[in-house]
């Protein structure tokens, strides 16, 4: 568990003046932790879709909907969540251990506010194991070697790795492949890998050259990409049915607040679950 002058350190180093994808997120989520930078971020996306809002909820829904499936019907026991984001309702260790209470979950995010919040979401779960780190998913060599991480994450066992809305902040010139990659090559075959990710497939021309500049100033840029883009990001996983697709139609339950879109319109985002052969 970090030391409290740990989560002080972090805190020292929050930027409230540059927009941040995990806040901004928050933002739209209804959450607190953001800044004034973050949620103009979040209203200017808001004004260029406006069904922004409901898509970030379906994006979330998803999470969840992968998340209880792996637990339930895949007997994963243990989560990698990279790219984690700020902890809301709805954590990836709430749900496993709603399924199983021995349940692990180890949290990894870039921004010092998660690791602020950390002491509240390790002590929120008394039975499983769970933790948090600040690392960069870019340096996965890092977080595979990290003595929080191995201390929750048993690699010679199934691991359900978690990349949900965090891929579309990393450029090509920083590989996603290669971060997936390597991520899949530390654990067994039973593991899974749950993914999600931006597109602008739905898009007019005048929205796709507008909808990423709210991030041209925050701390990573955001790379919206095709079907088939995303759909490569999967190689050398087996994807479980029904493939990859809008988060809203992947395993919709008629009861989660985020499986409807208004006016019929877009979730702006696919997502999938594969197991590694």
């Amino acid at each position: 568990m970090p030391e409290l002058s740990e989560a002080g350190t972090a805190a020292s180093r929050i930027n409230t003046s540059i927009p941040h994808p995990a806040r901004i997120y928050d933002y739209l989520l209804g959450g607190k932790d953001n800044f004034a930078a973050d949620r103009e971020a979040a209203e200017h996306l808001i004004q260029l879709s406006p069904g922004t809002r409901e898509g970030v909820r379906a994006h979330r829904a998803f999470l969840g909907r992968a998340v209880r499936h792996l637990a339930t019907e895949r007997g994963i026991t243990q989560f990698l969540d990279l790219g984690t984001g700020i902890p809301t309702q709805g954590n990836t260790h709430e749900i496993a251990q709603e399924v199983n209470p021995a349940a692990r979950v180890a949290y990894v995010d870039n921004d010092p506010i998660v690791l602020v919040h950390g002491r509240a979401l390790l002590t929120s779960t008394p039975t499983g194991m769970t933790s948090v780190i600040e690392a960069d998913i870019r340096r996965p060599d890092e977080i595979l070697g990290h003595p929080e991480v191995r201390a929750v994450i048993d690699f010679d066992r199934p691991v359900g790795i978690i990349l949900a809305g965090v891929l579309h902040f990393i450029t090509e010139q920083e590989d996603p492949h290669a971060i997936i990659k390597r991520f899949g090559s530390a654990v067994p075959s039973g593991s899974h890998l749950l993914l999600s990710h931006i597109t602008l497939d739905f898009a007019s021309e005048a929205q796709r050259e507008e909808f990423t500049k709210p991030y041209d100033k925050s701390t990573a840029p955001m790379v919206p990409r095709s079907h088939a883009e995303v759909l490569r990001l999967f190689e050398g996983w087996h994807l479980l049915h029904p493939g990859l697709v809008e988060v809203v139609q992947w395993r919709p339950d008629r009861h989660s607040f985020g499986d409807y879109i208004p006016g019929g319109g877009h979730a702006w985002a696919y997502g999938g679950v594969a197991v590694k052969p």
